[in-house]
């Protein structure tokens, strides 16, 4: 019967499309009714000409940070035609990324053990020495500039690699409104999800509901815009499925009590 600890309960998962079934289908087993709606489209770059530039220099470079596992798939579908050159030291901010690039073969990652962030990346001991380096961070158009300032001041030479761009996706919000659970993996996809319900009695409903999101950053952005039940998980699909299963026990445990 645990395994059904959603049952009913449906919720809705933002993340993009590709990133979004395992975990869709991770709350169908237990009992959960996932709504996909994508807050972000993910699309590869329209003019690759100064991605294939950037890549025709990897042999110079020492380390190569890819930002999320779009930033993986991208990335690696566009250094597929050279390869990546031997040597060259990889590493991520957090497991999904490593995962997928374990499923391509790049078993040697340097990841953080904890926090599955810029700054628990920053925190590893393979980064701390790095003067001198050469630098690129695969990433979507934009973002924060933490990871490399703090690479820069370590006396790394840095550059940012854009490898897919993001736009926002519309949906009715009505459809929003009609999960009973949200969850939001980043700032921006908060960000677009108050956007798109601006009218005040929606935003007010939609603020009510839990929300189940995996950094405090992104927490700490939901409390700015209003939000009175929020959840912080730990990192990835595991993370958020076991903060959703927790918060369905603790319901169950009150209902009977």
């Amino acid at each position: 019967m645990a395994k059904q600890i959603l049952s009913g309960l449906k919720i809705l998962v933002t993340r993009p499309r590709d990133q979004a079934v395992q975990l869709a289908q991770k709350i169908a087993q237990a009992g959960g009714i996932p709504l996909l709606h994508p807050l972000l489209e993910i699309m590869p770059v329209e003019h690759s000409a100064p991605l294939r530039e950037q890549i025709s220099r990897l042999q110079a470079v020492d380390l190569v940070i890819f930002i999320s596992p779009n930033a993986v798939q991208y990335g690696m579908a566009a250094i597929a035609a050279s390869g990546l050159p031997a040597g060259l030291k990889i590493a991520t901010i957090g497991p999904g990324s490593a995962k997928a690039l374990h499923a391509l073969g790049i078993n040697q990652v340097i990841v953080p053990l904890e926090k599955f962030d810029s700054e628990g990346l920053l925190l590893m001991p393979q980064l701390q020495q790095i003067a001198g380096w050469r630098v690129m961070i695969f990433r979507g158009d934009g973002g924060r500039e933490l990871l490399g300032d703090v690479l820069k001041d370590r006396g790394a030479v840095v550059e940012y690699v854009t490898c897919y761009h993001r736009s926002m996706r519309q949906w009715d919000a009505g459809e929003l409104l009609n999960a009973d659970l949200l969850t939001v993996t980043s700032s921006e996809a908060l960000g677009y999800l108050q956007q798109m319900t601006d009218e005040q009695t929606a935003l007010a409903v939609m603020h009510a509901k839990p929300l189940f999101v995996p950094h405090m950053r992104i927490a700490g952005l939901a409390r700015q815009q209003g939000w009175l039940q929020i959840f912080l998980t730990e990192g990835g699909d595991e993370g958020l499925l076991s903060g959703l299963m927790a918060w369905a026990g603790n319901r169950d445990t009150v209902c009977k009590g």
